[in-house]
């Protein structure tokens, strides 16, 4: 792999946003940038890897020489087996080792946390979809009391599941708390911000990351009109 540095991530917030942003950058390489990863894995070559930078660029590359490695390493010699199977079955399987992958960085840099801040990276990280049901174009399964509480698709604007949209302030009674308990931890993929109940938020459909309006610059009044939202960097990857 080329050499690259980064900061290492100390904080959740830091830490979730580093997973973040290096999956944002895998799910790019197994779904807009697809064919081009395909032809990057030729089984010819030799053991080769994929990488996610916190950058939210994607590689193809050899494993690191360092031993032991600066951070764990991806699933080696994904191309060995790309011709051997079904295409879709292959970018499956190497979408599950990249989910084993983003969690064994994020949780190496969590080393240091203490088990509340562990618990708290975990929850943030289990918000999204896994790169495997992405891939795989499976829903998630919700536990049913998450699907019971509800809260978020009776108060949302009209994009439904798709924006944590303004609740009418203290009207819902009781689920305006359960609401703030629901989404406490989503933190914005812009500005790093935990969610307010106060505030209009709207998710990215693409990179299933949520957003404060004001930070993309979208209002409730034209998210009604918006089918599918695109955030502002996936949107730029997807114009390349």
């Amino acid at each position: 792999m080329a050499s690259i540095t980064y900061s290492s991530p100390r904080t959740v917030e830091e830490i979730y946003k580093d997973f973040a942003n290096r999956r944002s950058a895998l799910v790019r390489a197994l779904t807009f940038d697809v064919d081009e990863f395909y032809s990057r894995c030729d089984p010819e070559k030799e053991n080769l890897c994929l990488y996610g930078h916190p950058n939210e660029s994607w590689e193809v590359a050899l494993p690191a020489e360092e031993v032991p490695p600066e951070l764990p390493e991806p699933a080696l010699g994904i191309n060995f087996a790309r011709d051997g199977m079904k295409r879709k079955d292959w970018l499956s399987l190497v979408a599950v080792h990249s989910d084993c992958w983003l969690l064994s960085v994020a949780f190496y840099f969590g080393a240091r946390l203490n088990a509340n801040e562990r618990k708290r990276l975990f929850s943030h990280i289990n918000e999204m979809p896994t790169l495997f049901e992405v891939v795989s174009e499976r829903k998630p399964n919700k536990d049913k009391s998450n699907m019971d509480s509800g809260s978020k698709s009776r108060n949302s604007t009209k994009r439904s599941s798709d924006a944590l949209g303004r609740s009418t302030p203290r009207s819902y009674g009781d689920s305006y708390g359960e609401e703030e308990d629901e989404h406490s931890e989503t933190l914005c993929g812009s500005c790093g911000g935990n969610y307010n109940a106060d505030e209009f938020w709207i998710g990215c459909d693409v990179c299933e990351r949520w957003f404060h309006g004001k930070c993309v610059k979208i209002t409730p009044a034209k998210a009604e009109s918006i089918k599918q939202y695109k955030c502002p960097s996936c949107n730029s990857k997807r114009s390349r």
